[in-house]
């Protein structure tokens, strides 16, 4: 496993105790901006996680694509990247 894929999952086993502590808050009744804010911490977490995933991707996936011959891999590498970038921006 490569650094950003240990990374990733480093962050998503904290997301993971987070979401797990946020289902407690509203078991408990907490208040709901305490909730809230904890949702928006799990929410920070996967989004950094994705961002070490998608780095890997590029670095790992799509760069050997392009270092490559298969045109048709190439083109498939950067529509996934442009698909995902669409919806990192909310197109």
């Amino acid at each position: 496993m490569n650094e950003d894929r240990q990374k990733a999952l480093q962050i998503l086993m904290t997301a993971k105790g987070q979401i797990e502590k946020t289902i407690r808050m509203i078991e408990e009744d907490r208040y709901c901006i305490d909730i809230s804010n904890q949702i928006m911490a799990g929410n920070g977490l996967l989004k950094k996680a994705n961002m070490h995933i998608l780095r890997q991707h590029l670095h790992h996936c799509v760069a050997d694509s392009l270092a490559g011959d298969n045109e048709e891999d190439k083109e498939q590498k950067t529509e996934e990247v442009i698909k995902v970038l669409e919806k990192l921006i909310g197109k």
